[in-house]
């Protein structure tokens, strides 16, 4: 098996929703949410920067993610913020896929 966390199967998650793998599972200072929007996979932090709100429920759409309490928008393959009132982006993970498997490797700066 290729390196990564096995966080679920190609076709798992709907198009434009999300699962979360938590802290524990990841080895990370929090959540990571995985999305499937515009065809691709990409996985950030679950919280918010602006505040304390879980991105994996917020409106996913072509690629981004806007946050369900202040409408903060984040893009999906890097974790830039895209709209206030967030002020700084999220960390940005990687998703491979071997055979039908999802595999997360988070970012080592989020190891803990």
């Amino acid at each position: 098996m290729a390196e990564g966390i096995p966080v679920a199967k190609v076709g798992e998650i709907a198009e434009d929703e999300a699962i979360v793998v938590p802290r524990a599972t990841a080895g990370t200072g929090d959540d990571i949410a995985v999305f499937y929007s515009a065809g691709e996979y990409s996985a950030i932090d679950n919280t918010c920067t602006h505040e304390e709100a879980s991105l994996a429920r917020g409106w996913i759409e072509n690629g981004t993610v806007e946050c369900p309490l202040h409408a903060s928008s984040f893009c999906l393959r890097d974790g830039k913020v895209l709209g206030p009132p967030a002020q700084r982006g999220v960390t940005a993970h990687v998703i491979t896929i071997d055979g039908d498997q999802l595999l997360l490797i988070p970012d080592p700066s989020r190891l803990v």
